[in-house]
């Protein structure tokens, strides 16, 4: 009888160890860009492991194509920027969450830049945005967050959006499309900005951040059934995210990753990322992200606005309708301030 009980006492043992070990599984939509950061850190350092979570990447060339998913509950969590199409989903009643910051640009150090050709430059007929009117700046589509970059750039010569014809092009053919003429400037993004002075088409003429310093330009998200129905593994997912971007901010070093700890950085971002070239890694200007996950609400709120003005988004969505900072607030509370 004894026997008994030690064997059944045992198995049962076993089994809530088995219990206990069994991860919850996230699924993560991300553009593979050197932005996802802070994802491929936790994962690589095994944050995301220590949660108890067994994280999976899915990847999407565009941060706009997660919508969908997210908002049918076929992902758990993304990264991308809060477009019209984000805001237009949610007034539909589309259940997806803005819940920290993914990257940002600091000021001086912005990760994007307006790219002007080089040949423009060079001959003087562009010294100032101002002497871009009327002519063709890529964007990569209309109610994107660059567009409404592209905005305030115009803004802060006297310009309107209006002012320069819109070409429609993603980030990696910005390159091509200077070399052959096609386009004039362009808001562009790193690594594209590095390759597209390497080949000599164009030149950083200025950082994003010297018009729209700070601006919010891509967040973490949320799919509803993962904030609503599993808040509990959310927060534990947060916790190994906010960890991750404190070491990726400690090998930042004006920008770009130079200091302590940039060496295991830049090997994570080679292995995750689109990004294969250590020295691109090393050399280009990498995107600011808040230790706490802090967004910049004034950002989100003025790209929101442009966004309604150029009727892009129609229904009277707010920003605090998408916004859902209890999760970050929570990871960095138990964190605790950076450095300690």
């Amino acid at each position: 009888m004894m026997f008994k009980s030690s064997a059944l006492a045992v198995a049962l043992l076993a089994g809530s160890c088995v219990v206990a070990q069994a991860a919850d599984k996230v699924t993560i939509a991300v553009v593979n860009a050197s932005s996802d950061a802070g994802l491929f850190v936790a994962d690589a350092k095994g944050y995301f492991k220590q949660e108890g979570i067994e994280a999976e990447f899915i990847s999407f060339d565009t941060g706009a194509k997660m919508v969908a998913p997210l908002g049918a509950g076929q992902l758990d969590a993304g990264g991308g920027a809060a477009s019209a199409g984000l805001y237009n989903a949610v007034g539909r009643g589309i259940r997806i969450k803005i819940v920290a910051d993914k990257a940002h640009n600091v000021k001086g150090a912005g990760f994007q830049a307006f790219m002007v050709r080089k040949d423009l430059v060079e001959s003087g007929k562009v010294k100032t945005l101002a002497d871009l009117k009327g002519k063709k700046i890529a964007i990569t589509g209309a109610g994107g967050s660059d567009a409404s970059v592209l905005n305030e750039a115009m803004k802060s010569v006297g310009l309107k959006y209006d002012d320069v014809e819109k070409i429609y092009l993603g980030f990696p053919q910005h390159a091509v499309a200077f070399q052959n003429g096609a386009i004039d400037g362009s808001i562009s993004t790193e690594p594209t900005v590095s390759k597209i002075v390497e080949l000599g088409a164009a030149v950083r003429f200025k950082g994003n951040d010297e018009f729209y310093p700070d601006a919010q330009t891509a967040t973490i998200l949320f799919s509803g059934d993962f904030a609503e129905k599993r808040p509990e593994v959310a927060k534990r997912f947060m916790k190994a995210y906010l960890r991750a971007v404190r070491d990726f901010n400690a090998a930042v070093v004006n920008g770009k990753l130079t200091g302590p700890g940039a060496d295991e950085m830049v090997a994570i971002l080679a292995k995750y990322s689109v990004i294969k070239d250590e020295k691109t890694l090393r050399t280009m200007i990498v995107h600011g992200v808040d230790p706490d996950g802090k967004l910049n609400i004034d950002s989100l709120k003025k790209d929101l606005a442009f966004f309604k003005e150029t009727g892009d988004v129609t229904s009277n969505i707010t920003v605090e309708q998408v916004v859902d900072t209890s999760f970050a607030e929570a990871a960095a509370k138990e964190l605790g301030p950076v450095g300690k």
